[in-house]
């Protein structure tokens, strides 16, 4: 007798992650309850399987779903806003200013549902978020169906969220404890950078941390002129300032770690930490090139992350897994440095083992959540195709991304004949928040209010 599943997904080819380089063909993977309960053959699944529903992808692969490990998701409602300037007046001059004007829950909703439709249309099912109005972007990631890790934000200065580290610290807590049973989200404690953070209020986020059991994600070492300013002002490098803080673990992820000497590396490998890789934000903002290939030789794990559209200024791991991957051999030159398949372990299973789920997605394993993506290969572009693996390192891109699902369930499909269809977001509701905010945030600058 047939074993009857929700559904049954067809595939020309799949690349479940684990076990490493491995490529299967004309295989199918049967979905109960959200949940991966068996994949084989074609032929096999056939006579032991039926199902409410059959996809046929005949010209496609099918993979885990992507996970961005670092990004400000509002912050795509200041896509462009500043572009070709470097970190702090970029930060100081422009982005901050322009957030005292249009910070609000009601811009981190929007913003973040703009981000996370953007995000599910390039294969991206999890993102790790850091911003204001954490409540607002929860409920966002929800009404897209994205599976999200919400960043608490701390900072020692007041904005239009909250007005010192304490008040950021309960009301991130308070967010935490309204969200804590949605199936789709899990938190973070979010200090946003040593420069901008006291001993203190690190000292209580590692405390707090520890007895919520959350994790910490921050950005580190992006720049020199922040690991200058720590020599000077608290006489270290940030990475030993935390170290002696207590702050570097398993749980901790650091974005971007543009620049670590030798100590660093091994310090970060000996605890168990996170990088968050961002090259197309740490291009575009001259922060340099993080050397990635001396990371994984130390055993860190490395993730893949956008970063904001602001800084990037698009949400696209198809574009990071390429750049990640000629980068780290450019510099080293190494051309053996980060496969296609590392680069593609790098925006799946790295950034689910970052985020303590990876028991639970980043792979395509029975027992794991049905968090899938189907990339169509059929385009000419894409031909001939000698190698399935390498053509999703370095020749896919996002507008490929033909299925996306969460847990089993269907959030973006692009038929043929359309641009594509998001199960529950409305394009016209996208426009409407571009033209609304737009026109808000060109008013200020008009008035010369961001100088």
């Amino acid at each position: 007798m047939k074993q009857t599943v929700d559904l049954i997904i067809e595939t020309r080819w799949l690349i479940p992650i684990i076990p490493k380089n491995i490529l299967l063909e004309h295989q199918a993977v049967m979905i109960q309850a959200g949940e991966i309960v068996a994949f084989c053959s074609i032929s096999e699944a056939l006579q032991h399987f039926q199902a409410n529903e059959v996809i046929q992808l005949s010209e496609h692969v099918l993979l885990p779903g992507f996970i961005n490990l670092h990004t400000h998701a509002a912050m795509n409602l200041m896509r462009g806003l500043a572009d070709d300037l470097p970190l702090m007046p970029w930060l100081e001059k422009h982005i901050w200013p322009a957030e005292q004007k249009v910070l609000s829950e009601n811009f981190v909703y929007d913003g973040t549902l703009l981000a996370c439709a953007e995000m599910l249309r390039g294969g991206i099912t999890t993102f790790n978020d850091m911003y204001f109005y954490p409540e607002s972007a929860a409920k966002a990631s929800i009404k897209a169906g994205m599976r999200a890790n919400i960043g608490l934000v701390v900072l020692e200065f007041a904005t239009q969220y909250a007005h010192n580290a304490e008040s950021y610290i309960d009301k991130g807590t308070q967010a935490r404890d309204a969200f804590k049973n949605e199936p789709l989200i899990t938190f973070s404690f979010a200090p946003h950078a040593p420069y901008t953070v006291s001993d203190e209020t690190f000292t209580t986020l590692n405390t707090l941390s520890a007895q919520i059991n959350i994790g910490i994600h921050t950005h580190l070492h992006e720049t020199i002129a922040e690991i200058t300013h720590g020599e000077q002002v608290h006489g270290m490098r940030p990475v030993a300032r935390l170290a002696k803080l207590g702050l570097l673990g398993a749980s901790t992820t650091f974005a971007h770690c543009v620049h670590l000497n030798t100590i660093e590396v091994q310090m970060l490998a000996e605890n168990g930490c996170t990088i968050a890789h961002c090259p197309s934000s740490n291009l575009k903002l001259a922060s340099g090139i993080a050397p990635i290939t001396e990371y994984f030789k130390a055993g860190i794990n490395i993730g893949l992350g956008t970063d904001g559209a602001a800084s990037n200024n698009r949400l696209d791991l198809f574009t990071e897994m390429r750049l990640a991957a000629l980068l780290a051999k450019g510099l080293s030159g190494d051309a053996t440095s980060v496969s296609a398949h590392q680069a593609l372990e790098m925006a799946t299973v790295n950034g689910a083992k970052a985020l303590g789920l990876d028991e639970k997605i980043g792979s395509i394993e029975v027992g794991k959540l049905a968090d899938l993506i189907a990339v169509k290969l059929d385009d000419i572009n894409m031909q001939p195709c000698f190698d399935v693996i390498s053509h999703l390192a370095y020749v896919a891109e996002r507008e490929q991304v033909s299925h996306v699902w969460v847990n089993g369930d269907l959030k973006y499909h692009k038929p043929s004949s359309s641009s594509g269809i998001y199960s529950n977001i409305e394009p016209q509701e996208l426009v409407d928040i571009v033209n609304k905010w737009q026109t808000k945030i060109d008013g200020f600058r008009s008035n010369n209010k961001f100088n």
